[in-house]
């Protein structure tokens, strides 16, 4: 029975992984190896990834890839994706070059608010608490000068402070609720920094307020932190065309398809169970992005997702229609992310990815990752409401299967041209390959 480990984080990176090795892998010699296979040959390199979490003892490798043909605002880019899943970067592909002959994707930045809470308990009347709110609003600014002066300088810091009385929901229960300007930076660490001396404020000042009794100038704060959800850092994204231009080789009744396409959108708008699939085909194009560029994809997918349900129930982020004979597809979406700070600066692959974007602004990101996942949207309901999804995610799956069968060049070759005129399922290409060998 395997026993708790005390000291680990202080073994070095081989003593870790013997430790592993000696308790869960059933060939320790292999397994290691191919952890080490994962190391960078650059020790410096190697040093760098290591210092990004604790207890590192690989790399975990994900395809970096490129969607090129983004026409966005009449600027074309080339898009850096990285994910592991079949289909996604030749979707978006697909779905750039179609809608560049088409006028491209517009994008409008329609806010670039973030917030931050300070949640605490006060024992007294409210009347009380928004009086001293009021007398004290100036100190919460005067006490932070020394961090937000250099973002001030960029054009960024704090926006506003507000109380909120939530003892309706939570006995005793208020926020200061913040807004900020971080400019390029996605401003986690600057928000969390000013939310932490504004609670040093709060309790510093309730001892010296005189209106206080002494249970009131006891404030408790729970605790002071950034919300991922952004509902005022929204970027749309859209693309339009005349319905007879939509046509093309598996659109041969464009009006049909357009029509078509509205349902599952407006399916998808109504139905959650729907919605859910729908939006994760969204973020298929929004995570891969958001990941080659060094910003959090998880709290982008829990801002996005909590928009979603933002009017009681869950539905679809994106929405179509027919107006005037012009069919419009488009989407409005949260994203705080930034181009400047964190790994931005440090993973020499994100390093990359923003120079394959031109050094985009972190409004220009939001922009480019907001129209790459409306084409991944765009490309998963093509497929849907024409050849079904299947028909194109398998062609590119098949590689997949091929690998893990150890497929040789001949075998590959025969294997796509057989499936060239069947259909691709993963038992029809295992027997194939099986009948092969036989």
């Amino acid at each position: 029975m395997n026993k708790e480990v005390t000291g680990f984080s202080k073994l070095s990176k081989e003593e870790k992984i013997n430790w592993i090795a000696d308790r869960y892998f059933s060939n320790p010699k292999e397994s290691i190896s191919i952890l080490k296979q994962y190391w960078n040959s650059d020790e410096s390199l190697q040093m760098l990834h290591d210092d990004f979490i604790e207890n590192t003892i690989s790399n975990f490798y994900l395809p970096f890839g490129i969607a090129p043909n983004f026409l966005i605002n009449g600027n074309y880019y080339s898009v850096p994706m990285a994910i592991e899943e079949s289909s996604v970067v030749a979707a978006a592909s697909k779905s750039a070059k179609f809608w560049a002959a088409r006028g491209g994707f517009k994008t409008t930045i329609l806010g670039t608010e973030k917030i931050g809470q300070v949640h605490f308990l006060y024992h007294g009347k409210s009347e009380k608490l928004e009086k001293f709110f009021s007398e004290t609003k100036p100190k919460f600014f005067s006490n932070t000068e020394s961090l937000t002066k250099n973002m001030q300088k960029r054009g960024g810091g704090i926006l506003d402070i507000k109380l909120k009385n939530k003892t309706a929901e939570l006995e005793n229960y208020y926020q200061l609720h913040a807004t900020f300007e971080t400019k390029d930076s996605m401003g986690a660490n600057f928000i969390n920094s000013c939310l932490e001396q504004f609670a040093k404020t709060l309790k510093e000042e309730a001892l010296l307020y005189n209106n206080f009794t002494e249970d009131e100038k006891d404030i408790t704060v729970i605790m002071s932190i950034l919300s991922n959800f952004v509902p005022n850092c929204v970027v749309r994204a859209e693309v339009s065309c005349k319905v007879e231009d939509l046509a093309e080789k598996h659109i041969q009744n464009p009006r049909e398809f357009a029509e078509k396409f509205i349902q599952a959108v407006k399916i998808a708008e109504i139905e959650p169970y729907r919605a859910v699939t729908h939006n994760k085909g969204i973020m298929n194009g929004i995570d891969a992005v958001v990941l080659a560029t060094g910003n959090d994809f998880r709290a982008v997918e829990a801002g996005i997702h909590a928009y979603a349900s933002r009017k009681g129930t869950y539905s679809s982020l994106s929405h179509a229609k027919i107006e005037n004979d012009i069919f419009s597809f488009w989407m409005e979406i949260p994203l705080a992310l930034g181009t400047v700070g964190g790994l931005t600066s440090l993973h020499p692959l994100v390093k990359i990815a923003l120079e394959i974007l031109q050094k985009p602004s972190a409004q220009e990101l939001m922009q480019i990752v907001a129209a790459t996942g409306l084409a991944q949207n765009f490309a998963a309901l093509r497929s849907l409401t024409t050849t079904g999804i299947q028909d194109g995610h398998m062609k590119m799956h098949i590689n997949n299967i091929l690998n893990q069968f150890q497929a040789n060049i001949t075998e590959r070759n025969k294997v796509k041209m057989h499936f060239e005129n069947h259909t691709i399922t993963h038992a029809a290409v295992v027997e194939y390959i099986e009948k092969l060998r036989n």
